[in-house]
Parts: structure tokens; C-alpha cells; sequence
């Protein structure tokens, strides 16, 4: 299993539990983004440069990924394209999508997006907590157990 990393938009908190978790758990986390990231000397972690624009970087991480990997992102669609390529997304908040509830969830992000562009100010998520940045580590330690359980 190798971790994709949807770095543009991935908060600071969640690359600093990655980065930690590659180096405990001795897995490959790749951070794709389109701009220059600095990112820990580590034979664990890498970073990978697109060219600007929508979502160049989604496409090559669905682009890149294999069954079973694991793809960081609070991009829905996104989540949903990795699920269905037969990878698993985590989200930065400790949501795990799987084949079981992506299709939920991308239903009720795309109510929500057509709301808002109906003029509906339906607010934006609360800012990234230590109480989500645990969520994601606990969810993260999960997902990285169960690989070890596989081998």
C-alpha cells in the first residue's frame, strides 16, 4: 500500500502526522501538488509537481494510485474516483471513504453544492481542530494496522 497525498489543499497538521506515520510505519506517502512543497528528508516521503489547473493533480494521484492504496483528501469527487479505482480515501477530518458510503456522501455534496449555487449560504466547514487532527491519525493508525494485518 502506498499513501497519495492531494496536497494542495491538505492542512499543515495532517502532512506533520503523515510524515510521521511514514517514517513509524515504513510506508511510501507521495504528496502531489501543484506548487513547490518542502517535505522531510525521508527514503518514505516524496513530492510530486503538476501543472496548474482544475484538478490536475486529482487526475494524476487517480492517475498513479493502484487497488489498495490510500488517497489523503477532502475532495469528494475525488474520494469517489479513488474508490472506485479500488483505493480508499481518508479524509483530513478521520472520515474514511469506502466503497460501503462515498456514494452517500458525494449525493449529499453535490445537494449541498447545487444549493449553495442557488444562493443558499450554507456556511463552510468548521476550521481544523485538535479534535479532528486525532480523528485522522486514529483513523489513519486503522488503516495502516489493517495493511500490517494483510502481510
Amino acid at each position: 500500500m502506498q499513501i497519495w497525498v492531494d496536497a494542495d489543499a491538505c492542512p499543515r497538521a495532517i502532512k506533520e502526522i503523515l510524515y510521521r506515520a511514514a517514517e513509524r510505519a515504513q510506508v511510501s506517502v507521495t504528496f502531489v501538488a501543484n506548487q513547490p512543497l518542502r517535505v522531510p528528508r525521508s527514503e518514505f516521503l516524496r513530492s510530486v509537481r503538476v501543472p496548474k489547473g482544475f484538478d490536475v493533480a486529482d487526475h494524476r494521484i487517480v492517475e498513479l494510485m493502484e487497488t489498495g492504496d490510500l488517497v489523503i483528501t477532502a475532495d469528494i469527487p475525488l474520494a469517489g474516483e479513488v474508490v472506485e479505482s479500488g483505493g480508499c480515501a481518508l479524509d483530513p477530518r478521520g472520515t474514511l471513504y469506502t466503497e460501503e458510503n462515498v456514494a452517500e456522501v458525494l449525493a449529499t455534496r453535490n445537494l449541498l453544492d447545487q444549493l449553495r449555487s442557488e444562493g443558499q449560504d450554507l456556511g463552510g466547514p468548521p476550521p481544523l481542530g485538535k479534535p479532528e487532527r486525532q480523528a485522522f491519525a486514529n483513523a489513519l493508525d486503522r488503516v495502516l494496522q489493517r495493511r500490517d494485518q494483510a502481510f
